[in-house]
């Protein structure tokens, strides 16, 4: 808007300096920005196991640690709704503040804490971090587009995904020294650390996370029907993103069965070494994302255009499709290339999704993302109970290979349903190189 204001007034090509400027504050504020998240992903990576462990310890109950999962991952999917309409009134930047405020005074507590409360305070601090990561998740995703402008929100999409699996693999990596030698309280020093950190940043950065002109609180006009009217409203303009809601849900049905899956696998191939293969798979699946994000980057910076519905859907099947070769028995190197295949697949379906999400317009973005987080999140906990407990009649790989097998059949109906779209129909308009996403909210491009 800058750029066209200054051309309409006639300042000729000295104009785009100050232009040029802005843009490139905006990403090194983003940069910025990628790296408090980073450090804070890191924390909730770290947290998730050293947490799990913790709850086992102190309870001496696989029941209580399964009980604290499920609460956390409950509190996740039912604050996806609340997230969405709080970032739709609130400011959002102050709401992912607040958000790793609380999770870091959440920790402090359980670490201050008498060794008596502190199995009380677990199931208190289950939903304060679970509602909160989704928070902040909604609310950084729906910002994306204002804080460096629609026209960099794929790159910016792709920063933020690399960030946050390098965070998995040292969160991951990490806990078990942390823990064993170092203990519980450090842990959990580390992991408040690292949301004090974050909350500094964010705090400190000058961020726009708001379309100009939008008011940040709009007061109590909505009511608590406003959900069901957004819901209702995007289901009528916009089936195609509910259909790409749907099948990330799906997704997360397969990425739970892998996830299940994997440490019973990796104790079949090595018994003695059940961590290998696991370590193995999930650097080689962040090296796979990291990848994504430089091809997305450059795919998109060459032909000007972010890759929409169909690029999402075959993108969906090559990773369903990878990290199910990954649990056929393959010998080590072909395994590993699967499962780097996999991981780009992972991080190219996800820059495009988010990517295409933020192309509808700001008022509606984050009922979007908390929608989205709700059905991510649901999908991920049935599949953990349903992979569960197949997995005591059937092997990994079928597991595996059924889990992800509905996802690529349903990403197979999205693309049968977007040829015979773009059979019967004239080509939608294009998308406003300004990326304000007014003509991307409707049934959208192929």
């Amino acid at each position: 808007m800058l750029l066209r204001g200054r051309r309409a007034e006639g300042c000729g090509t000295t104009s785009l300096a100050p232009f040029m400027q802005t843009r490139g504050r905006r990403m090194r504020y983003f940069r910025l920005l990628v790296l408090g998240n980073g450090i804070s992903a890191y924390g909730s990576y770290l947290n998730m196991v050293a947490l799990n462990v913790f709850v086992y310890d102190a309870t001496g109950s696989a029941l209580a640690a399964g009980l604290f999962m499920a609460v956390r991952l409950a509190t996740s999917v039912g604050s996806g709704w609340v997230s969405g309409r709080l970032v739709s009134v609130y400011d959002r930047k102050r709401l992912m503040v607040g958000a790793d405020l609380c999770q870091a005074a959440a920790l402090l507590s359980l670490l201050l804490a008498p060794d008596g409360v502190r199995p009380g305070l677990l199931y208190v601090l289950a939903v304060v971090t679970g509602g909160c990561s989704t928070l902040s998740q909604v609310a950084l995703r729906s910002s994306v587009p204002e804080i460096v402008g629609a026209e960099h929100r794929v790159r910016a999409n792709g920063l933020l995904v690399t960030g946050r699996s390098l965070a998995m693999i040292a969160g991951f990596a990490s806990a078990g020294v942390v823990v064993a030698e170092l203990g519980y309280s450090a842990a959990f020093a580390l992991d408040a650390a690292t949301f004090l950190v974050s909350a500094t940043v964010l705090f400190l950065l000058p961020l726009r996370t708001r379309a100009a002109g939008k008011p940040s609180h709009d007061g109590s006009a909505r009511t608590s029907g406003a959900a069901r009217r957004t819901a209702r409203m995007l289901l009528g303009t916009a089936p195609l993103l509910m259909a790409m809601i749907a099948v990330r849900a799906v997704d997360g049905l397969g990425s739970s069965s892998h996830n299940v899956a994997l440490p019973l696998y990796s104790s079949s191939l090595d018994p003695d070494h059940p961590a290998t293969f696991i370590s193995q798979f999930w650097a080689t699946w962040a090296l796979g994302n990291i990848v994504a994000q430089q091809v997305v980057g450059r795919l998109t910076k060459r032909t000007g255009r972010t890759p929409g519905e169909k690029a999402f859907a075959l993108g969906a099947c090559v990773m369903s499709a990878g990290f199910i070769v990954v649990f056929c028995g393959l010998p080590t190197v072909p395994a590993v290339i699967a499962a780097l295949v996999a991981g780009a697949a992972d991080g190219f379906t996800e820059i495009v999704y988010v990517s295409r999400l933020q192309s509808a317009p700001d008022e509606q973005r984050g009922r979007l993302f908390g929608l989205s987080a709700s059905a991510e999140n649901t999908g991920f906990g049935l599949g953990m109970l349903a992979s569960g407990a197949l997995l005591e009649t059937f092997s990994p790989l079928q597991v595996v290979a059924a889990f992800h097998g509905l996802a690529i059949a349903l990403c197979a109906a999205l693309l049968l349903w977007l040829a015979a779209r773009d059979a019967t129909s004239p080509p939608p308009p294009a998308e406003d190189p300004a990326g304000d996403g007014r003509s991307a909210v409707t049934e959208g491009r192929g």
